[in-house]
């Protein structure tokens, strides 16, 4: 079973945070002061509960360059599961909830090894390859302007 939910409370948001920490912090070894950069508090969160564990995490933001997707991280556990796909779902769904951002271009900074689950999602690379905390990453950009997912796992359980 799969849940993926909006963060509104304390607990759920330090369950995402311990999600950020084993993936990026302690699985590739990003610094914890580039993985906790300050937008924290600015951001959209989201965690995905998959099989009764809080298994994967992603945020958006506004930025000047448009809707910026950001710190997706699942468990490895739950990795190719659809835990990944489900929190797109549910960020692209509730980017296109709201006014200002659905009319922006949505971006995310892909690291070089997940281009193609991107690209399966309806990214495209846009620009070279470039080092952001020490790994390979590429700027993908979704679709169109304004282009929004469908939203089927947002605030549902599916079985």
């Amino acid at each position: 079973m799969m849940l993926v939910k909006k963060i509104e409370n304390s607990t759920d948001f330090l369950q995402a945070m311990q999600i950020r920490t084993t993936v990026f912090v302690d699985e590739q070894g990003v610094p914890a002061s580039e993985e906790y950069d300050g937008y924290d508090n600015e951001a959209t969160h989201f965690i995905a509960v998959h099989e009764r564990i809080y298994a994967g995490t992603a945020r958006w933001r506004m930025t000047s360059k448009g809707v910026k997707l950001e710190r997706f991280a699942v468990l490895a556990d739950h990795r190719r599961k659809g835990v990944g796909a489900a929190l797109l779902d549910a960020v692209l769904g509730d980017v296109g909830r709201h006014q200002e951002a659905a009319k922006k271009t949505i971006y995310i900074h892909a690291q070089s090894q997940a281009v193609p689950f991107w690209e399966k999602e309806g990214f495209a690379v846009e620009g070279q390859e470039f080092i952001e905390a020490d790994i390979p990453h590429f700027r993908m950009v979704y679709g169109s302007a304004g282009n929004q997912a469908t939203n089927k796992y947002s605030e549902l359980a599916v079985g």
